[in-house]
């Protein structure tokens, strides 16, 4: 690169898998910031990842169509770097991807050709807080085994484990605040008495970053990355209604009843000739995941490892959800008059 560049080079060009995604789109703008050129693989319309390009200068940020079930279209994009994160990950089956797959066994091929490339400096690969061989849902089985697919190829990998993720395009609290504004209740499985540490997006993607400028210290390490707070799915969706501005109302669904609810897409999915739609707040696996609380270990690496403080959940993180209060962000049901817009959230 030319030394009119406008950023200070970071000397890193990444190749981020899954940069498309929630996770992605954090990373990648940190990335750039500090002036890496960070290859985004993406599969696809070309409109995918086309929100990242403006993440960067010209041709800092370089999108490249590839196939993640073609190994020399893997190569092709893992040419050019000296930095690979994987962030590839989903919750849910579809018919053409099972859970071992893209969570297990894409991870342990980007391993092994990482490590035939024999360019790359960091290998990142992005698991799952909770995950465990042992566990009772299939996903967090696949990766955990993702993981120690990775570590086997490259003992030098580093390995995060984010709780669930919380921010403008997340997964749980929008679904909530949709959901609830939609039927004007929200179903609670089990009462909603799990622990879980949520976390907001961008102190994960923080981490990352921490983690590749460090002098190696965090080579071979696994961090878990869970906020300053542990709720109750409860008390998070308290949260979500205060901030919505809407009168909580809850349904309480037994742990057997919501299984059974989840379960046909589940049985249909392979049996059917038509894809069935992605599950949104019943999903089997998440069911079987939520059963058990998922908080950080006493003796895991953290935030606090890599010099990061994690941000608290109430304001900043969740102020995205004020796109759902009724009448307007100054407004909403649970306030009877037009609030002074001083106070403003």
């Amino acid at each position: 690169m030319s030394n009119d560049f406008p950023f200070p080079c970071s000397g890193i060009i990444a190749t981020v898998f899954g940069a498309t995604g929630f996770l992605g789109r954090y990373l990648v703008q940190q990335l750039a910031k500090m002036g890496s050129q960070v290859l985004v693989p993406f599969r696809g319309s070309e409109d995918n990842p086309r929100h990242l390009k403006l993440m960067g200068d010209l041709g800092q940020i370089v999108p490249m169509k590839y196939d993640p079930r073609d190994e020399n279209s893997i190569k092709a994009v893992m040419a050019k770097a000296n930095v690979v994160i994987n962030l590839i990950g989903r919750e849910y089956e579809t018919r053409n991807f099972s859970f071992e797959e893209v969570n297990h066994f894409m991870a342990e091929q980007l391993a092994v050709i990482a490590k035939e490339h024999g360019g790359i400096m960091r290998f990142i690969q992005v698991s799952c807080l909770g995950s465990s061989l042992s566990s009772p849902s299939r996903f967090l089985r696949a990766k955990a085994a993702g993981e120690e697919a990775v570590l086997k190829e490259l003992p030098e990998a580093t390995v995060m484990k984010p709780a669930v993720m919380i921010g403008t395009e997340d997964r749980i609290m929008n679904r909530w605040a949709h959901f609830a504004k939609k039927y004007s209740f929200l179903p609670l499985i089990g009462g909603g008495s799990t622990k879980i540490q949520p976390v907001y997006v961008v102190d994960v993607a923080s981490a990352i970053v921490a983690a590749l400028k460090d002098d190696g210290s965090s080579m071979g390490n696994v961090y878990e990355l869970g906020g300053p707070e542990i709720y109750t799915v409860h008390e998070l969706a308290e949260l979500m209604y205060e901030t919505i501005r809407e009168w909580p109302r809850y349904v309480n669904i037994p742990l057997p009843i919501a299984k059974a609810i989840a379960m046909p897409r589940e049985v249909l999915l392979k049996k059917v000739p038509f894809p069935l739609p992605n599950p949104d707040i019943f999903n089997l696996d998440q069911i079987n995941a939520f059963a058990t609380d998922t908080v950080v270990s006493e003796n895991a690496l953290t935030f606090m490892d890599l010099g990061i403080v994690p941000h608290k959940l109430k304001g900043y993180p969740v102020e995205y959800l004020i796109q759902y209060r009724k009448g307007g962000p100054q407004f909403g049901s649970t306030v009877s008059e037009k609030v002074n817009p001083d106070s403003y959230p």
